[in-house]
């Protein structure tokens, strides 16, 4: 069983890291102020305002914030201010063992799911595919929040993901599996085939949402988790949205999903609010879920957080 984090609760320290494209201080600046506005003490990486072209400092840097935050007693949780690219740098650095003795929440999604997904096999901790910095602002809508906070501020269990009103979740391929769930951003994750840190699917529900690529470049990508095994190894596999994909040829996402992924076999949930598109659930990667998509839920089956 994976390792669950502390609860958060009002009051307590977040530690703010930037890990992988830099962010403008004045964003940061206000996001920072809207944490604080709900009641939350705030601590900053030594290199939140870095900017070296497209990174946030050197891997190095960005490394050192966030083994810091992982050691801060103090810290509840971490929270990155944005994806980006660059955050696969930073895993040759990482102090796994010390972060399985110091766990934390950590959420995210984009880029930062590299790092989620490497610190479930790593580091044995159950991390969160929700917001990042960016999302806290007074705009953001409170499905958000509420995924968010009864994610990480409560211990209820079993927790029923649901999509916001008006969006239903689609169950394609029937089945009823159980497992740990990973993925999330599929550019972010099949960048680590290949690598020490390549996502494993055995045995595990296997998310997949993208943004702004064009639909053939979505099913090259698509067609080589095909051919690494990554379907073959899965029990299930859960689509979120392609916020922003480019229709190529007169073939959309849709398309795709139905002449790609539906003859996998496998049990198929579509439709999913997640990543990059206005809603987000609050997806804890590492954790035990549900997938049944002979009645059509995705159901958390443990708590992701220790009181």
């Amino acid at each position: 069983m994976a390792i669950k984090a502390p609860i958060l609760r009002s009051g307590d320290t977040i530690g703010i890291v930037t890990l992988g494209s830099p962010l403008y201080a004045n964003i940061i600046d206000e996001r920072i102020a809207t944490l604080r506005n709900m009641g939350f003490k705030v601590v900053l990486g030594k290199y939140v305002y870095s900017y070296n072209g497209y990174l946030a400092g050197t891997d190095q840097q960005r490394a050192f914030d966030l083994m810091n935050m992982f050691q801060n007693k103090d810290v509840k949780m971490i929270l990155p201010s944005r994806g980006g690219v660059g955050v696969a740098g930073i895993l040759p650095y990482l102090d796994y063992p010390v972060i399985s003795r110091n766990p934390k929440i950590i959420t995210g999604y984009s880029d930062i799911t590299v790092l989620l997904n490497v610190l479930y096999q790593f580091a044995n901790l159950i991390t969160f595919h929700s917001l990042l910095l960016i999302d806290f602002k007074p705009d953001t809508a409170a499905y958000n929040f509420n995924q968010f906070f009864a994610a990480t501020s409560t211990t209820t269990s079993p927790r029923p993901i649901h999509n916001p009103p008006g969006v239903p979740l689609v169950s394609r391929i029937r089945g009823n599996v159980t497992g740990p769930i990973v993925g999330g951003n599929l550019t972010s994750f099949l960048g680590t085939l290949g690598t020490p840190f390549e996502i494993d699917t055995s045995g595990k529900i296997l998310l997949i949402e993208e943004t702004h690529e064009p639909l053939n470049t979505v099913y090259r990508y698509i067609n080589h988790l095909k051919l690494a095994g990554k379907f073959r190894d899965c029990a299930g596999i859960v689509m979120g949205e392609c916020t922003g994909c480019v229709e190529v040829y007169g073939k959309t996402y849709e398309n795709l999903i139905n002449e790609v992924i539906v003859p996998l076999g496998k049990p198929l949930m579509t439709n999913l609010a997640s990543g990059h598109g206005i809603f987000k659930a609050a997806i804890p990667i590492g954790a035990s879920v549900n997938l049944n998509t002979i009645n059509n839920t995705l159901t958390v089956m443990e708590p992701t957080v220790s009181t």
